[in-house]
């Protein structure tokens, strides 16, 4: 028979497991989801299972760069102790390592195909929460010392040390978008919500609102914006002086929350 993604989805819920191996079992045991349960707890899943339910806190940020691009990959586990463990680490390296070289949906095939038994080496719950591949160059990289947070920067112009510098920057600040126009409507009118509420307890005159909120909505744009913001190396500039013409083509940062 042939399994819907709905029945995928509802095992991988309940179970924590891979895609792969969900979808297997689910053939194997003709959509019987308990029966698949089973099979997966046959083929050593079992405590994978039993912990899919814990939350996943800690965790390390892993990039593999060169040759013009970069992998960059998110692991995530319940404690900083697991985290900082040899088996964790070398999975994470070893993951970013093929993203750098075969791509991102490698990385998600292999990474389901050696959790289930990092899981239940480590005795705790450990996921792939995110995994990108980009290319570009010049390219910087920088990760935090404590690998809680990673970067990754491609420029137009400028070169190879701006472009980590741009990424210590981005790590340090946490923009969310490179320009100010990227910031989306949504969070623009969030934050209008919380300006008017601020504006009415002020005893500021209605008619003023949009004209301040104006000035409030740049503000707020600029700040989100990693070519606006003051650079963090010397804050008489701003990022987009600094690099002097070059633009920010690519920016990702992750970070464990």
């Amino acid at each position: 028979m042939a399994i819907t993604a709905e029945q995928v989805s509802s095992l991988r819920k309940r179970t924590g497991v891979g895609l792969l191996a969900v979808k297997s079992a689910l053939e194997e045991s003709g959509g019987d989801e308990e029966k698949a349960i089973d099979i997966l707890r046959k083929r050593g899943i079992a405590q994978a299972i039993k912990k899919s339910d814990r939350d996943q806190k800690e965790g390390s940020i892993f990039i593999e760069a060169g040759s013009g691009k970069a992998g960059i990959v998110h692991m995530a586990c319940e404690t900083d102790f697991v985290a900082r463990g040899d088996d964790f680490v070398n999975a994470g390296k070893e993951l970013a390592k093929m993203a750098l070289a075969k791509g991102v949906e490698t990385v998600k095939a292999h990474a389901e195909s050696i959790i289930p038994a990092l899981v239940n080496k480590l005795g705790e719950n450990v996921s792939l929460t995110s995994v990108q591949m980009i290319e570009g160059s010049p390219i910087g990289t920088y990760v935090h010392s404590n690998s809680k947070i990673g970067v990754i920067v491609t420029l137009d112009g400028g070169d190879e040390v701006k472009a980590r510098d741009v990424a210590m920057h981005a790590a340090a600040m946490a923009p969310t978008v490179v320009n100010p126009e990227e910031v989306s409507s949504e969070s623009v009118e969030k934050e209008k919500e919380i300006w008017r509420d601020q504006l009415k307890k002020e005893g500021k005159p209605e008619a003023m609102f949009d004209k301040i909120m104006l000035g409030k909505e740049k503000k707020f744009r600029e700040e989100s914006a990693l070519m606006k913001q003051p650079f963090a190396k010397d804050q008489s500039m701003s990022v987009e002086k600094y690099l002097g013409g070059a633009k920010v083509m690519k920016y990702v940062r992750l970070s464990v929350s």
